[in-house]
């Protein structure tokens, strides 16, 4: 019954039949049957269906509390404490690509001392497809941007830094004016698709002000050479991984209109994730240390 309880699960997070087959990879009879084994098994219907379509009922609604405690233990068998009480087994992380070698890469250096005989798999990703792989159970964690929405209630956010959005302007541009800056020159834009596009989106349209588009990139490291080629100004968060800047760039504070990206693992619930998960929320904790233009999430940010 494992995997009907896993396509139930899948079910209840996406909504419908249709959303959880796309999700899982089968057709939506497929599905359907599926939950009509589950059903058949248990003794009672999960759902109350109207024409074409189906609500999780009371009796789901408990039953979807033990299939996730029933999915966690299974993925918890190979995570048995070894003889000397250490962790063991797979451990699956998705990182964006700026947190993997300075944040999550000091806390896995430690994660793997301590528990030597744990693997740990790393997923690359942006945070929206993290945040997808997280939910459909492809990664235990996902090391991500806050997302700028509100997340469901089976998952826990643990906010560890927080970065500085600046201008970088090209090294041979005069002036402290930002504002003047972004209007004058060609804009690099953050791919407004991604969690940080969308914190510039929100901004410029705040600010009141039109830039000329020119690039529209989703890596920050893509930006920041542009920048240092003289193609443009960009809006771009102080990213540790990034720092130093290449001399060539030219950082811009946004003072009192400064705004921050937050930066936090992402994870089920206690019940729902294995132990692991809670040894690396431990050392990304611990691994946290502030590098110039960030500071621990949960301090009062700074103009």
């Amino acid at each position: 019954m494992l995997n009907e309880l896993k396509t139930f699960i899948a079910v209840c997070r996406h909504g419908s039949f249709a959303a959880a087959g796309e999700r899982i990879g089968l057709t939506q009879s497929a599905v359907s049957s599926q939950i009509k084994r589950l059903e058949e098994s248990l003794g009672f219907a999960l759902f109350d269906r109207t024409g074409r379509s189906a609500t999780l009922n009371a009796a789901g609604q408990a039953t979807l509390a033990r299939a996730e405690e029933i999915q966690a233990l299974y993925a918890r068998l190979a995570d048995l404490p070894g003889e000397s009480g250490a962790a063991q087994g797979l451990l699956r992380v998705g990182a964006i690509a700026s947190a993997q070698p300075t944040l999550l890469a000091r806390a896995l250096a430690a994660l793997r001392a301590a528990h030597p005989q744990l693997r740990v798999h790393v997923t690359p990703g942006v945070s929206m497809g993290l945040l997808d792989a997280l939910d459909a159970g492809q990664v235990d964690a996902a090391l991500i941007i806050r997302p700028p929405f509100g997340m469901p209630p089976e998952l826990t956010w643990q906010a560890l830094a927080q970065e500085a959005f600046v201008l970088l302007a090209p090294a041979g541009t005069k002036g402290r004016d930002w504002r003047a800056l972004l209007q004058g020159h060609p804009f690099l834009r953050y791919e407004r698709s991604s969690f940080g596009g969308r914190m510039v989106e929100r901004f410029l349209h705040r600010e009141g002000l039109a830039v000329r588009d020119a690039v529209e990139v989703d890596e920050i490291a893509a930006l920041i050479h542009l920048v240092a080629l003289g193609v443009g100004v960009a809006l771009v968060p102080l990213v540790e991984a990034h720092l130093p800047l290449p001399a060539g760039v030219r950082v811009v504070p946004l003072g009192e209109k400064t705004f921050y990206r937050e930066i936090g693992l992402l994870q089920r619930r206690p019940r729902a994730s294995p132990p692991a998960v809670a040894l690396l929320a431990e050392c990304l904790r611990q691994a946290a240390v502030p590098a110039p233009g960030t500071q621990r999430a949960g301090r009062k940010a700074r103009a």
